[in-house]
């Protein structure tokens, strides 16, 4: 098998894995779509295509990090959710994880918000209110990288057909 073969596929499935870790918080997501990109440029033999797909297929994860990190960060301060509310989310969704096959970790994730956020507020409905609004944000930050991370893999996959047919 020829070497640029070898690497256009590892790089094809680690962007796949890229992909799918915008969506599922325990796979690695962007960072790996970006270096996977870097990758192809360096070994895939795609020449000036590959670097132009690693400068394209990088401005779209990166437009997709800080997105998700900005719309959910603003959404979070609108509602005046703190911080260690979503932390303790995450140590619940790590712990439901283990627990709950499949869905623990949006399940802990929602639970530990929840309790957090009953301890901080006091008030049962706010909690619901506050809770709802984060996984809300978070949801949209996740779809937005979602999208902007297939951006990027159709630049790659635009790319390794350009290099196939020159």
């Amino acid at each position: 098998m020829n070497p640029e073969i070898l690497v256009t596929v590892l790089c094809g499935l680690a962007i796949l894995v890229g992909v799918a870790g915008t969506v599922i918080p325990v796979l690695p997501g962007s960072i790996l779509i970006g270096l996977s990109l870097l990758a192809w440029a360096i070994w895939g033999g795609a020449g000036t295509a590959g670097w132009v797909v690693f400068g394209v297929g990088l401005a779209f994860v990166l437009a997709g990090m800080a997105a998700s990190a900005v719309l959910t960060g603003r959404k979070l301060r609108e509602h005046r959710i703190p911080s260690r509310s979503v932390v303790v989310g995450l140590v619940f969704g790590v712990a439901g994880m283990f627990l709950i096959p499949v869905v623990g970790l949006f399940v802990g994730f929602a639970a530990g918000l929840l309790l957090s956020e009953s301890h901080r507020t006091r008030d049962f409905r706010t909690a619901v209110t506050t809770s709802w609004a984060a996984l809300k944000a978070t949801g949209l930050g996740m779809l937005v990288e979602f999208g902007l991370a297939c951006l990027a893999a159709s630049t790659w996959v635009i790319g390794v057909w350009v290099a196939a047919v020159s």
